[in-house]
């Protein structure tokens, strides 16, 4: 039998155990008990709660804390991912990451530009262990959001797979996952790092001028 207890367990970055995740988790299932129910009642909590925002990311050890995003009250897909994690482990739900590279084909020029690629790796989700197996959640774009981009919010019903919009809103393409770089108990970090500066090298500290240059954030570290 798996041992699950990696996947419950508070850790460096997703700390269960932090009062205000605990808080959180509980005020957004209310007497709610069943747990795949519980797990939606998160998903939307997560979902809107925090509005989506890729373009202030802290790499930093503490900046990748569950407990961190919660406080800023923003945060892009991994920092969602992970406060939906910790929120999950409060309620005894076990949770872990999966990270997969995908192209973003509308509504996101400006991203785009700040990353010089039309890719964009290690987008992160959440997979839960709900019913006998793990299901696949993104809360990652808030319900606002989606409106402005012209495509229906992700929903998330706790049995299937919930990954990302295959469509826009006119029936185009949006979302195309291109990469999967497998499952984690706990965010990476070392390894996200890795990744992301070989795909956007000008995003880093070291770089921190040229970027400046062209008007774009370096990652925070």
């Amino acid at each position: 039998m798996e041992d699950f207890s990696k996947y419950l367990d508070a850790t460096a970055f997703v700390d269960s155990d932090n009062p205000n995740i605990v808080a959180f988790a509980y005020k957004a299932v209310g007497t709610i008990t069943n747990p795949v129910e519980q797990a939606v009642k998160l998903y939307y909590a997560v979902r809107d709660k925090f509005p989506y925002n890729p373009y202030e990311v802290d790499l930093s050890e503490h900046g990748l804390k569950a407990s961190t995003a919660m406080a800023r009250g923003y945060g892009y897909c991994v920092e969602k991912a992970n406060i939906m994690a910790a929120c999950a482990r409060v309620l005894g739900i076990p949770s872990r990451f999966g990270f997969a590279d995908v192209k973003n084909h509308v509504g996101t020029g400006k991203l785009m530009q700040v990353l010089q690629s039309d890719v964009m790796a290690l987008h992160g989700y959440v997979e839960l262990y709900l019913n006998g197996k793990w299901v696949k959640a993104t809360p990652a774009f808030n319900k606002e959001l989606c409106e402005k981009l012209n495509v229906a919010p992700l929903e998330f019903n706790g049995v299937d797979d919930s990954i990302f919009q295959e469509n826009d809103g006119e029936g185009g393409k949006f979302m195309e996952y291109v990469y999967y770089h497998g499952t984690y108990p706990d965010l990476p970090r070392e390894y996200m790092i890795q990744v992301l500066r070989n795909h956007y090298p000008h995003l880093f500290p070291e770089d921190a001028e040229a970027a400046a240059n062209m008007g774009a954030a370096v990652f925070k570290m």
